[in-house]
């Protein structure tokens, strides 16, 4: 790739840090809002949504990082496109990633919450999408770190991830 091509991607790349910054910002809102409802043997109408905007925003979350941030961090590194573990566990190796095992988690999480049409079994994954989303937001900080040095982005996200405690 040229040195524009590459240009261009850092753009592109922190365009899409903007958009996942904003994504989590309101991933983080809904985890806190659905931690508040907590566990009860029946949930209103308004917390059942709740709980489905928690996955959707979790899917959304995690899309944007795997999909778009990583992949476009992928092709500035020039590296070959690899399928997603192999790019998870190689994401790991240099240090974009504190843990692809937590990463092919979170895209299971994903995939399962894609193809779930039963309101009742979204709201059984919540507690598991809370515990994903602490995982999702340690390898984001990760990969800021891996932007920031070498300067594809030029600020830091928040480090005190106490919202989940």
């Amino acid at each position: 790739m040229t040195k524009q091509t590459d240009q261009l991607l850092v753009q592109m790349l922190q365009s899409e840090w903007q958009l996942l910054q904003a994504s989590l910002q309101t991933l983080i809102q809904s985890v806190v809002k659905c931690k508040a409802i907590g566990i009860k043997p029946e949930y209103s109408f308004e917390e059942q949504e709740s709980f489905d905007s928690l996955t959707s925003k979790f899917n959304r979350t995690s899309d944007l990082f795997t999909q778009k941030i990583i992949r476009t961090t992928w092709m500035l590194l020039h590296e070959a496109f690899v399928p997603f573990i192999d790019m998870m566990n190689i994401g790991e190796k240099i240090n974009i990633l504190s843990s692809s095992d937590q990463m092919i988690g979170i895209r299971d999480m994903r995939n399962q919450i894609a193809h779930e049409y039963i309101p009742e079994v979204i709201r059984d994954l919540v507690p598991e999408v809370i515990e994903l989303t602490q995982q999702l937001s340690e390898n984001i900080t990760c990969c800021n770190d891996f932007l920031v040095e070498r300067k594809w982005i030029n600020h830091l996200t928040g480090r005190n991830q106490n919202w989940l405690s």
